[in-house]
């Protein structure tokens, strides 16, 4: 884990994130649904699985442009940025109704990250222990698949005065609509470090990174 500190007097932000980081803390969160028809057919075509896929295209993109990198030093009060972040994905029991979080590292080459995923998921499956440990992954953002419902709206809430940088995604499940697949996803993202843009952009990022993966 590594990261840089962010100069607050030279950050391109410093007025918005003054206002929410002091006046107004709060959170934006964004719901819209994506295309996602290619990499459904994809998938099938490959044998893979649409779930990773589609965790990589997200991890790839948030690692993208250092807004989505933020984080927050609270012993410090250090603004950095870390070199890379990490999704932690999540394993359902149906016997327990209970869920146990993986801690799936990132890596930019598919192959690799889509072998890590799998194998971090069939270890995850031995267990019904929740195991999260958000204090040795400072660096990990939150990944989360809703596979019971084609959602239209979710709101995540984070309690007020925290300055919980990395982003929160959530995604459900995909339905046709006008010969297209179109699947919801949730970006939330905390107000000091990002905007409108910032979350909106992260929806055209995942189109286009389907495309090109595609």
């Amino acid at each position: 884990m590594n990261y840089k500190i962010i100069d607050r007097e030279k950050y391109y932000r410093k007025g918005v994130f003054r206002h929410f980081s002091e006046d107004c803390k709060c959170s934006v969160s964004m719901t819209a649904r994506i295309d996602v028809t290619d990499l459904v057919r994809h998938a099938k075509e490959t044998g893979t699985k649409f779930y990773i896929d589609f965790l990589y295209i997200l991890s790839k993109v948030l690692n993208s442009r250092e807004d989505y990198r933020m984080g927050y030093l609270w012993e410090t009060d250090e603004l950095i940025c870390y070199d890379e972040i990490n999704p932690t994905q999540y394993v359902f029991h149906e016997d327990t109704e209970t869920c146990t979080p993986v801690y799936t590292k990132y890596n930019e080459n598919y192959d690799i990250f889509y072998q890590n995923a799998l194998r971090d998921i069939e270890e995850a499956k031995k267990t019904r222990e929740y195991l999260l440990d958000t204090k040795n992954h400072p660096n990990w953002f939150d990944a989360s698949y809703i596979s019971w419902l084609s959602y239209d709206s979710l709101n995540v809430e984070l309690p007020d005065g925290y300055l919980y940088f990395a982003p929160v995604i959530n995604w459900g499940k995909y339905r046709e609509e006008n010969g297209k697949l179109l699947m919801p996803v949730t970006v939330r993202l905390n107000h000091a470090i990002a905007d409108g843009y910032l979350v909106a952009n992260v929806f055209r990022l995942l189109e286009r990174e389907i495309e090109m993966f595609c």
